[in-house]
């Protein structure tokens, strides 16, 4: 084994191609803008392109653009795209507010630049991607797959092959060691078994597949290694896909510890640019809402006082990112107000609620106040709901991987809230269903699967007859 171990990043055949693409892109539109308002394509014209084009290639490359997409998701190349624009633009700014050479330029003309390029950038891609879609369709530009171990994590991965065939892959072969009578079948696949596991060694050194998947139990750290080190006399790719990970692991990446590799396990989604780009979302979307809910909170804070008597505002402690306390604002909706080590849930008319109490509840208006934790930093518009410090204690015995929920910040809506998780959860089978889709939505947390929550919740998920 060398020093850096087994894994290696993925990298894009075609990464030259892109990037030519890319950099022809950037400064064609550049020039057609400047023509189009006819325009005169002078010396610093030329300077503000080649810093947009090498900007943007350059942040491109530090996120890993370039890398091969094959089984990455459009809205992920989408987004990794429109970022790495948004920085180029960022630098051209930059540049021509220290270089005083804006007035050298026409805004409209660079105005449209920067929009045009951020449109055709994400859309040649996915004009490309359809392309190899459609042939991989074909079975062209397919890779040839093998697997081994027939496991359930083997059945699970060659489901996902025949499942989405536009990624390219076909499966080739099963190779397992054991007797038949020991294997599970599989109506499906079980055809697919070749041999022992030294055969379908034998024949990724001849060349007769392009990639091999080992789909062994963890328990098998030894067999696993052994397989590891017989392929590594092969020019095949090989992947590892134990069985703990299928389920439980939460935005798995690798990391190195100085020359050691490892993967994550459990970590949050957001880092470096991601979690800017979460941050900003969160002050844009929390400082536009609250500018339009204003008057309305006024106008709930006087009801609430001619109501009932006591506060307008409720604040219960609940944990946030990492599992730290934070205390979490509502509007008060109940004559009493639970904040201990033991919260009783609103029920169904429940002699607590006040009327005007319960119709804030069924319209999630007692959460209005919310946004102002987002604004604070402490929760976010999107992610899952922060339950009672009681709750917390309570459920994190019964749910396994309830904590993993704590993995991002708290959120107004969420995933699972839109998906009908909502409310009174008086069962165990509820609350379990909610810690799912919670989990879901971090594993596939992206700044357009936020925009879609929020949609779905401005339409569906202010109303539910599960609140009380």
């Amino acid at each position: 084994m060398t020093e850096q171990g087994f894994v290696k990043n993925n990298i894009n055949q075609l990464s030259a191609v892109y990037r030519i693409v890319d950099f022809s892109i950037v400064q064609f539109l550049l020039f057609f803008c400047v023509g189009a308002h006819s325009i005169e394509v002078t010396d610093p014209y030329i300077i503000v392109g080649l810093i947009g084009s090498l900007s943007f290639i350059l942040f491109a490359e530090s996120i890993r653009l370039y890398r091969s997409w094959r089984t990455g998701s459009s809205s992920r190349l989408s987004l990794y795209t429109f970022l790495s624009w948004f920085f180029a633009v960022f630098v051209v700014v930059v540049y021509l507010f220290f270089s005083k050479m804006s007035d050298d330029l026409s805004r409209l003309a660079i105005g449209s630049w920067f929009l045009g390029s951020a449109f055709c950038l994400v859309g040649w891609r996915m004009l490309f991607r359809l392309y190899l879609y459609k042939r991989r369709r074909k079975g062209l530009n397919s890779r040839k797959v093998a697997i081994i171990g027939l496991t359930s994590s083997g059945f699970r991965l060659a489901t996902e092959f025949a499942n989405h065939p536009e990624i390219g892959f076909t499966l080739s072969a099963f190779f397992d060691d054991r007797d038949n009578d020991r294997l599970t079948p599989n109506s499906k696949f079980f055809s697919k078994l070749q041999g022992d596991i030294a055969t379908g060694i034998e024949l990724a050194k001849q060349g007769k597949y392009d990639l091999v998947y080992i789909a062994l139990p963890l328990a098998a750290q030894k067999r696993i290694e052994s397989i590891l080190r017989e392929l590594g006399d092969t020019t095949v790719d090989v992947h590892l896909v134990p069985d703990f990970f299928t389920f439980n692991l939460l935005n798995g990446h690798l990391s190195h510890v100085g020359s050691i590799q490892t993967i994550s396990v459990y970590e949050s989604p957001l880092s470096g640019l991601s979690s800017f780009a979460k941050r900003l979302e969160d002050l844009i979307g929390a400082t536009l809402i609250l500018s339009m809910i204003a008057i309305p909170m006024l106008i709930i804070s006087i009801l609430i006082k001619l109501d009932s008597r006591g506060p307008v505002f409720f604040k219960q402690k609940r944990y946030g990112l990492d599992g730290k306390a934070i205390n979490v604002w509502k509007f008060r909706s109940m004559t009493v107000a639970d904040n201990g080590s033991v919260v009783k849930q609103a029920t169904k008319g429940d002699a607590r609620i006040t009327k005007l109490g319960a119709l804030l509840r069924r319209t999630s208006l007692d959460e209005l106040p919310q946004f102002i934790n987002v604004l604070q930093g402490d929760m976010s518009i999107v992610g899952p709901r922060p339950h009672a410090v009681a709750h917390n204690e309570e459920y994190r015995k019964l749910v396994d991987f309830y904590m993993l929920r704590h993995k991002m910040k708290p959120g107004i809506t969420g995933w699972a809230q839109i998906n009908g998780w909502r409310g009174e959860t008086d069962t165990l089978e509820k609350m379990e269903k909610r810690i799912e889709f919670d989990l879901e939505y971090i594993r596939q947390w992206s700044l357009l699967l936020d925009i879609r929550i929020v949609f779905l919740t401005v339409f569906k998920g202010f109303i539910n007859k599960n609140a009380y």
